[in-house]
């Protein structure tokens, strides 16, 4: 519904309510987001490789949430590093979690604490709500299947580093985790980290929204 009281510029905006019961949410005119994806799809670069990549019917949600063709990601490097849970995203996400995990992750980890990172904990990635759950706010990337939080990293050893007792716990915990953090930024246009604010203090935000300026947010 679209609402009068938002002006003009609500002439690109759309109010709608989150899903079912939840928050309401507004959400923008973006017709990026769909040629974006379409183009992503037609490149060939994500393909279903069951059981690590596979193509699900539809995430849910009011029709602003989701993605065209939305992917259940369980494990990268060639299935080497898993998704716990699974990871619902949409197509260049697919592709940007597959880089990241080779070229930022397991280097990060072989590096500071000499060992292979096998796993990798999923606080949360397709979820149809506004912008920190706060109700009115325009809808998040996580409605948009664009953003994944990941709350630690799980050790061929055994050992599991959380983002939220590493970042301040011992030197090759902190050395790894700001290493992750900081090499993100190359590959994700967001990155939010405990420095930031006390609402990511136990996980890194990683999404492809598109901003003004430099293009990217990196905190």
């Amino acid at each position: 519904m679209v609402s009068s009281r938002i002006g003009a510029f609500a002439l690109s905006l759309l109010a709608l309510s989150g899903c079912s019961t939840g928050p309401s949410f507004v959400v923008r005119d973006e017709p990026w987001r769909a040629e974006e994806e379409r183009a992503c799809l037609a490149s060939g670069m994500v393909r279903e490789e069951p059981p690590f990549v596979t193509v699900r019917a539809s995430l849910g949600g009011p029709s602003a949430c989701g993605a065209l063709t939305p992917f259940r990601v369980t494990a990268a490097a060639h299935g080497a590093v898993t998704f716990e849970p699974p990871a619902l995203v949409r197509c260049p996400l697919v592709h940007a979690l597959e880089y990241w995990t080779e070229r930022v992750v397991l280097p990060a980890a072989r590096r500071h604490l000499r060992a292979e990172v096998v796993g990798i904990r999923v606080a949360g990635s397709y979820s149809c709500r506004p912008m920190n759950s706060v109700s009115g706010a325009f809808l998040s990337e996580h409605g948009h299947a664009n953003a994944v939080d990941i709350a630690g990293f799980v050790l061929a050893d055994g050992r599991v580093v959380m983002v939220r007792t590493g970042w301040d716990g011992s030197w090759p915990e902190r050395s790894f985790l700001r290493a992750v953090r900081s090499d993100s930024c190359r590959v994700f246009t967001t990155v939010l980290s405990p420095g930031y604010d006390h609402l990511h203090h136990d996980h890194f935000h990683l999404d492809l929204a598109r901003h003004t300026g430099d293009g990217r947010i990196c905190k």
